[in-house]
């Protein structure tokens, strides 16, 4: 028996980011195309198969320990950001405040992918869901710059809808305009 299903919607993607350097801020700029490889995105500042360990990982590892790089990309679903700005009071959340990689669209529910789905592109270049991304006050800083008094909202706002994070399982290209098929486990929720 498979240990994935495919599931019969088909997303696509609609946008691709970049950032080369994190520490001005973590918003990205828009590019038409990523290359991806075992270690991520090409040219990006989240490329690497490992990573420090940070405030995300302190219950299992003291601050910058070596460890694997599940957070190779951010991706984000446009219906998911629309309804985020909705709720903030904002005409949009751009994808790139956020520091998402790549935004997609029509993918119900995006943000609750099981970990472990798989997201296949046009090109066959492959991508494994780790987790949730969860909201942080990095986007909602870059959110206040664009609308003062509006962007600490966003950690409470986002949360299920901020997009997940994910790692590369099969290198390739990533172009705007892609389709994506979905796979998940088939595995049953744990008791």
């Amino acid at each position: 028996m498979a240990q994935l299903k495919e599931i019969s919607c088909t997303g696509r993607v609609i946008g691709c980011y970049l950032s080369r350097d994190r520490k001005p801020s973590l918003e990205k700029i828009a590019t038409d195309r990523l290359e991806i490889t075992l270690d991520g995105v090409v040219g990006d500042c989240h490329a690497g198969r490992t990573r420090a360990s940070d405030s995300r990982t302190l219950k299992q590892y003291p601050r910058n320990i070596d460890i694997f790089n599940s957070r190779q990309f951010s991706i984000a679903s446009v219906e998911e950001l629309a309804e985020v700005a909705t709720r903030m009071e904002i005409p949009e959340v751009k994808p790139e405040w956020i520091g998402a990689n790549l935004l997609v669209r029509d993918i119900p529910h995006f943000t609750l992918l099981p970990p472990a789905s798989r997201l296949m592109f046009s090109s066959g270049a492959t991508v494994i869901v780790d987790l949730e991304n969860h909201p942080c006050k990095y986007p909602a800083d870059v959110i206040e710059r664009h609308h003062p008094g509006k962007g600490l909202a966003f950690p409470k706002v986002a949360m299920k809808k901020r997009g997940v994070v994910a790692y590369t399982e099969k290198s390739g290209a990533i172009a705007v305009g892609d389709t994506i098929r979905i796979f998940v486990p088939t595995q049953e929720a744990w008791p």
